[in-house]
């Protein structure tokens, strides 16, 4: 006898209308006993000040170069950046098979503050609200050089993420080509724009604030949602509710609402487990190429590697390298917890 679907408890796949691909869903498996890897407890930074940290304020870096007394926002040109500034001549030998090009750009650095114990969460909103102005102004004289095309603003936080230093920070990388996710996501929007003539994550929004399922925070100018597409555990998506094409189309007090936003949900992450919570974001905005790219939407995503606990952190591996992403608890049941979550800090209640 055929049992009536119930995506609570049966196996279905979900579309990705930003990538244009499927995620398995198991809700099943939630169920299954762990005796695999767990992960070492996550220990708080309590020092405002490491003496031995190259990213502190006054320090001196790997490279001999001395930090200085700088407080709040500091950016620096990465000391070991995954490209370098330099233009080659470069004579084209391609086949079908076999391409190769140069890739040119330049990555840079951000330490969010001075403090070496204070991540975003933990933040002043106005202290935050500068750490947005420095993303605007960096998207914005990085994009206007003539051979820059992408700006890619992210922050990988925790050991678990590979961040190698605990002091909070994000990275810029801004590159002569378009990589390939941001390729994918803009033809996406524009096939969708294309068609009906508005904005892919405008309608989207608007039908997640109907169904109220996966909504977990918003504003006047911001909502985070908990994507229906969701892969990671807890993966969490901010989206304008403008349509803003990229972090410089914020007006003053859009800024302070991202800033606000930003501050809620990384405390939402940080009480949920009561650890500074690992993850990678990154914004997802318009490429820098002069385009006009009217169908672009800002957006931001989370994508944060725990899954039961502090301990046990959700693999990509098998299946998921070989055929599609899957995951196991629901995108609705992970938003109603992170829902439950209060917004002060789990430190400030005790």
């Amino acid at each position: 006898m055929n049992r009536t679907f119930n995506q609570k408890d049966h196996p279905h796949r979900r579309y990705n209308p930003l990538l244009n691909e499927w995620i398995l869903v198991s809700p099943q498996r939630a169920k299954r006993p762990w005796q695999g890897q767990e992960e070492k407890i996550i220990e708080e930074v309590v020092r405002s000040y490491d003496p031995d940290c190259y990213l502190c304020s006054g320090n001196m870096r790997v490279n001999g170069i001395n930090n200085p007394k700088y407080k709040g926002v500091y950016v620096f040109d990465n000391d070991f950046g995954a490209l370098l500034k330099e233009e080659v001549s470069f004579e084209e030998h391609n086949s079908e098979l076999f391409k190769i090009e140069p890739e040119r750009g330049i990555n840079k650095v951000i330490c969010f503050s001075d403090d070496h114990s204070l991540s975003l969460p933990e933040m002043d909103v106005e202290d935050i609200i500068k750490v947005v102005e420095v993303w605007q102004e960096e998207y914005k004289t990085l994009g206007n050089l003539d051979y820059i095309n992408h700006v890619q603003i992210f922050e990988n936080k925790g050991s678990v993420m590979g961040c190698s230093n605990p002091h909070p920070h994000g990275q810029i990388w801004a590159q002569s080509s378009i990589p390939s996710q941001v390729i994918r996501t803009q033809e996406n929007l524009k096939k969708y724009f294309q068609k009906y003539g508005r904005s892919l994550l405008e309608d989207y929004l608007q039908q997640e604030s109907d169904a109220g399922l996966r909504m977990i925070l918003e504003n006047d100018a911001f909502a985070v949602v908990v994507p229906f597409w969701a892969i990671w555990p807890y993966e969490t998506m901010i989206i304008s509710k403008r349509k803003l094409r990229n972090i410089t189309e914020f007006d003053v007090e859009e800024t302070r609402l991202f800033a606000d936003i930003l501050k809620k949900l990384t405390c939402k992450y940080d009480n949920l487990f009561e650890v500074p919570f690992p993850y990678s974001a990154g914004i997802h905005q318009s490429p820098t190429d002069g385009k006009a790219y009217d169908e672009w939407h800002f957006h931001m995503h989370f994508y944060p590697p725990l899954l039961r606990s502090a301990h046990v952190k959700k693999f990509m591996v098998g299946y998921e390298m070989l055929a599609e992403s899957q995951r196991d608890i629901t995108p609705e049941q992970s938003a109603e917890i992170l829902k439950s979550l209060p917004v002060t800090h789990y430190k400030h209640k005790r």
